[in-house]
């Protein structure tokens, strides 16, 4: 299964290993438990070019493909979830829209800190009355004197309350639907920019998410990114890659209920013998592994595609849709393999349950990943890439 891996890409995924195995599983559980994010995991992080791996040198990155930056967030999620899904959201989405969409000058100013975790990242798009639906936004951004008067409310905004720098789309020109959403960078500290309610959430409960709220927050003309009315073309591009990530993300919860499972198969013993040997417990384990190496491959050659300037929406969205859903899957394989020790807290299966299910709908619903695949197959019809 990785036979897919280089060298180089064989070296970041073993010493992010032994970094997240020494800093941040031991402390998953205390992390969830009190709802503590960890801030200096991630400065660590960047400091060790982790946050930085796709993007150019000259920002502070690495320079390298996008499979390296999945075998991070992947490598991240197998201790932590929640970890790796803040980091997946600085990186991919607010770091991203940036590298992706700003000017060399944004760029120049914004990424080295972003890439290096001086600064923390949040990408601002979903509402409390627009989901999927993302163009059905009431986020305004009027134009004053020189500069932009942003006034809404965002939600569900993973590092919400903690950022430094957000991406922010909102409704430059309402009349023009869709064609009238633009994107704009606002930093912490901006007069009107708060934060609302305290988010309880079901799983990932040691990452950030928040409301965020805008009003009449005041920002420069220069920090609107590309030209007006660009924001929700490039917000769909940077779904497309982010579903990349989320698909390594899936991959990494998947992997971590896998090991747990089988180690605890092989230790727990009934009927005289370890659970293991038993036909339906290795039925199961087979089933996990199975659906892993699938979405593992599915993952790849979505990354290839992207790397090579080729169109990869259809695989992006196939890559998300089947690694999430065998992320749930497979966490809840781990859980009934464990049997009532999967169903209490002393037992980490059941957080990768709770964690797993986001990711089946975030960065766009199973469903709307379905609607994405079909519309490409009908409009193109299918022929493997």
């Amino acid at each position: 299964m990785q036979s897919e891996l280089t060298e180089e890409h064989r070296r970041i995924r073993d010493t992010l290993a032994a970094f997240a195995e020494r800093e941040i599983r031991p402390f998953a559980a205390k992390w969830e438990r009190e709802e503590t994010f960890p801030r200096e995991v991630m400065e660590k992080l960047g400091a060790l070019g982790f946050l930085g791996v796709s993007f150019p040198e000259r920002f502070g990155g690495a320079g390298a493909d996008t499979l390296s930056q999945v075998l991070v967030v992947e490598g991240l999620a197998r201790c932590d979830a929640a970890v790796a899904l803040s980091c997946a959201a600085h990186v991919s989405l607010a770091a991203g829209h940036i590298g992706g969409f700003a000017s060399e000058e944004q760029k120049q100013h914004y990424l080295p800190a972003l890439v290096g975790a001086k600064r923390l990242g949040a990408w601002c798009l979903t509402e409390p009355g627009s989901g999927s639906d993302a163009g059905a936004m009431r986020t305004r951004a009027s134009a004053d004197r020189g500069d932009y008067v942003i006034n809404g409310a965002k939600m569900f905004i993973t590092n919400g309350n903690i950022a430094d720098v957000y991406v922010v789309m909102a409704v430059e020109r309402s009349e023009q639907g869709k064609g009238g959403v633009s994107a704009f960078i606002v930093e912490r500290g901006a007069k009107g920019l708060s934060n609302g309610r305290k988010i309880e959430k079901l799983g990932l409960r040691a990452s950030d998410t928040a409301e965020v709220i805008f009003d009449n927050v005041r920002v420069p003309a220069a920090n609107r990114i590309g030209a007006s009315g660009e924001g929700y073309a490039q917000t769909l591009k940077v779904l497309e890659a982010g579903r990349v990530g989320i698909a390594g993300f899936s991959l990494g919860i998947a992997r971590a209920a896998f090991e747990t499972a089988v180690a605890y198969a092989r230790e727990r013993k009934q009927f005289g013998k370890p659970i293991a040997e038993f036909q339906a417990i290795q039925w199961m384990v087979a089933d996990i592994a199975t659906r892993i190496d699938a979405a593992w491959l599915l993952t790849v050659r979505a990354a290839r595609l992207k790397d090579a300037g080729l169109p990869y929406a259809r695989e992006a969205s196939m890559a998300k849709l089947f690694a999430s859903e065998t992320a749930m899957w497979a966490s809840e394989r781990a859980v009934q393999i464990h049997g009532g020790y999967g169903y209490i807290s002393e037992f980490q299966v059941e957080r990768y349950m709770r964690d797993a299910k986001l990711t089946e709908i975030g960065e766009g619903t199973s469903e709307i990943q379905r609607m994405i695949i079909a519309k490409s197959l009908l409009r193109d019809g299918y022929l493997p890439a």
